[in-house]
């Protein structure tokens, strides 16, 4: 099932090419706002689920391509990312240590809308391309042969980061949680759609160039151990985040006026814009084509503020 919200935060489920409304099914789940009531369905699911499918197979729908998408998880508890978290198509010779972070929820943003740089010093600004596991029931020391158990499904993901703030090792809280630093979307889709997670391609475009192109198999520590060890950290609640990482060689600066777009396979396509009110332009090249070309360190700047 590929859940979504749209327009004025209805509640949908896709149908082909048309979004059906299936806001009455969830109207008694107690909220506020739409964040209450998609983390009180994940969490009652299987309360829901036969409900949901009966009004999806009566309802007609209307066209997706007529609609406004927003972030399908408007406000999870935690989103937490993990670090070096891949083997950078084998040519790692060891995984780092498992490691994550806590990014604010309050940096998502959803399709169509635009992440916004700051005036600050950084180096340059990236997005890394992900998945993200969203969690469908409270996990708390989870052991690893259980933790898919927590899984309610999956979501493209977009890690914001402003590189290299200073002052030097005081980083990680001011380059992940700014504000817009967190697209998703443009839905969930729920576990038993996507048979294996570990076997996707995960490729993210930028003004129609590939940049980034990597499988989730090349992961250093898979979801099952990722869940187990951040849940043994803090408890995670149902509609939680957590990113996988990213592998970072086809990672390349963002800067005004980019359209950027991430497809995860059966995850479908999020696109969003990017907005620097400074203008500052990079260098385009990746990581990995700035190693070919014996360039180390981060990628130019050419002009701009801070330059």
């Amino acid at each position: 099932m590929k859940i979504l919200f749209f327009d004025d935060y209805k509640l949908g489920v896709l149908k082909g090419d048309a979004v059906v409304d299936v806001s009455d099914v969830v109207r008694s789940i107690p909220h506020v706002g739409p964040h209450d009531v998609i983390n009180g369905l994940i969490a009652r699911f299987p309360e829901f689920r036969k409900a949901l499918e009966d009004a999806v197979q009566k309802g007609k729908g209307v066209p997706v391509s007529g609609v406004k998408i927003r972030a399908p998880l408007p406000r999870p508890m935690n989103i937490d990312c993990m670090a070096v978290n891949y083997m950078e198509d084998g040519t790692k010779k060891e995984a780092a240590p498992i490691n994550a972070f806590h990014k604010s929820p309050g940096a998502i943003i959803g399709p169509g809308e635009t992440m916004i740089f700051p005036d600050a010093p950084a180096v340059n600004f990236e997005g890394e391309a992900e998945i993200g596991v969203i969690i469908g029931k409270r996990a708390t020391n989870v052991s690893i042969e259980k933790a898919m158990e927590h899984v309610f499904g999956y979501i493209n993901f977009i890690d914001g980061s402003a590189r290299g703030l200073p002052p030097d090792r005081n980083v990680f809280f001011q380059m992940k949680s700014r504000d817009t630093f967190a697209p998703i979307g443009p839905y969930i889709v729920t576990a038993d759609e996507i048979p294996d997670p570990h076997k996707l391609q995960i490729r993210l475009w930028v003004n129609g160039t590939l940049k980034q192109n990597y499988n989730t198999c090349d992961m250093a520590h898979n979801i099952p151990k990722c869940i187990a060890w951040v849940s043994a950290i803090h408890t995670l609640e149902p509609g939680d985040i957590l990113a996988m990482g990213t592998n970072h060689r086809g990672l390349s600066s963002f800067q005004d006026g980019d359209k950027v777009e991430l497809e995860v396979d059966g995850l479908g396509r999020l696109h969003f814009n990017c907005r620097d009110d400074l203008k500052r332009t990079w260098v385009r090249d990746t990581r990995l084509e700035m190693e070919q070309k014996g360039i180390t360190g981060r990628p130019k700047q050419l002009s701009g503020k801070y330059s």
